[in-house]
């Protein structure tokens, strides 16, 4: 299910980001008590950049992602469709190329990158499938593809208080802390109808890409999927 099937249109949700930005990060430190920064360590690993090799952060927000990879050594270009987030990000790291683009027509030629990643915001693409064959397409042949997103817990018990905190305390606990609580119901709603770990891979197969697997992280309600162009 995407953004589409909750009743968002493109235009809404760039709003929404837009409308979230200035308070972005840090709400979602506080939802996610913490845990993403270690989930944004485990990108870097799985991603595994090198000195002068070229990376795409796709949904990069406010370049908090994006920094660790020039941190590596690698070139990063955060690309974002929300300008609120590039504006937000360029005016807190000035050093990094922010980038306007759509997730389905991205600005840049065929076969640039020597890895993509997507933290988070394959579930804001209106077709998924279409994204992850624009990130395969303006990826170098052989190069990688890791996609962090939200996923199903493995053990049922926990799933379902998973989703309990979902649906009820995390809107409740984004009014407290985001600047656009409303925002994070919809956000809510799209990881309750998001694929499981098997599906998603499924999609990123469909896709084109090669040598597919994934990793679950905090027991599955995050998954790092991968492949190779």
């Amino acid at each position: 299910m995407t953004r589409a099937d909750l009743g968002k249109q493109p235009g809404e949700v760039r709003r929404m980001f837009d409308a979230v930005a200035r308070r972005y990060d840090v709400t979602n430190d506080v939802l996610s008590m913490g845990q993403d920064r270690r989930w944004r360590k485990r990108v870097i690993a799985a991603v595994a950049p090198q000195p002068g090799e070229l990376v795409l952060d796709l949904a990069a927000g406010t370049g908090t992602s994006s920094q660790p990879f020039r941190d590596a050594g690698a070139t990063v270009v955060p690309c974002d469709f929300s300008l609120g987030m590039l504006t937000v990000g360029k005016a807190a790291k000035p050093q990094l190329p922010f980038t306007a683009g759509d997730g389905t027509k991205l600005p840049f030629k065929d076969a640039t990158f020597d890895a993509v990643t997507i933290s988070f915001g394959l579930r804001n693409i209106v077709d998924p499938v279409a994204g992850l064959r624009e990130l395969r397409r303006v990826t170098k042949p052989g190069g990688r593809l890791v996609v962090c997103e939200f996923s199903h817990p493995a053990w049922k018990p926990f799933r379902t208080v998973y989703m309990e905190y979902l649906m009820k305390a995390l809107p409740a606990v984004s009014r407290a802390v985001s600047s656009s609580p409303d925002a994070y119901v919809y956000l809510a709603e799209s990881i309750r109808a998001w694929p499981d770990q098997a599906g998603l891979a499924a999609l990123v197969q469909q896709a084109g890409w090669s040598e597919v697997g994934w990793t679950d992280l905090s027991g599955g309600i995050v998954a790092l999927h991968h492949g190779r162009a």
